[in-house]
């Protein structure tokens, strides 16, 4: 199914956006393959000031997903992958995205535009680490072009993990 994407703006995150993103994160089947239950809002609060100091510093981040009317309803980017498992000093493309939104594209029109930022400050590939249940986030995976690289199983989960792979 070929279908028009939606219009999607994304931005460095503000401190503001980690009250959004607690908000929206707050859904169960948000998290249902990001550790299930909801986090408090001093984790949102230092991963949106993280994610300032990425932009800063490596030019791309994890921003804040825009709808068209301006509403944050996510979040699209990467950054490096720091967790002493998978692909270690790689740098991840991930999304979240409000449960509303589900099915309508946004994700994929945020994460081809995460894939432009990124290609343009010179990195020449990027890693997908999903849940081996998310069929949603594979399909993703699969539009951006991306391959099945790799297989780990999640330390604390013990889950199946897969890590896609793009050459930029």
């Amino acid at each position: 199914m070929n279908r028009a994407l939606p219009a999607v703006r994304l931005r460095v995150p503000t401190h503001e956006d980690a009250v959004a993103w607690h908000r929206i994160f707050a859904d169960p089947e948000v998290m249902e393959f990001h550790g299930g239950a909801p986090a408090e809002l001093s984790v949102y609060e230092e991963l949106t000031a993280r994610q300032r100091r990425h932009d800063a510093e490596l030019g791309f981040c994890l921003w804040s997903m825009l709808d068209e009317s301006g509403r944050v309803i996510g979040f699209t980017g990467a950054q490096p992958w720091e967790r002493d498992w998978g692909p270690t000093g790689e740098i991840e493309i991930g999304w979240r995205l409000a449960r509303e939104h589900w099915g309508k594209g946004y994700v994929t029109a945020a994460a081809v535009e995460t894939l432009e930022r990124v290609r343009a400050t010179g990195l020449n590939g990027v890693v997908a680490m999903v849940d081996a249940r998310n069929a949603r986030s594979i399909a993703v995976t699969r539009r951006l072009g991306m391959r099945l690289a790799d297989t780990f199983t999640t330390p604390v989960s013990r889950r199946e993990a897969h890590c896609y792979r793009l050459d930029l």
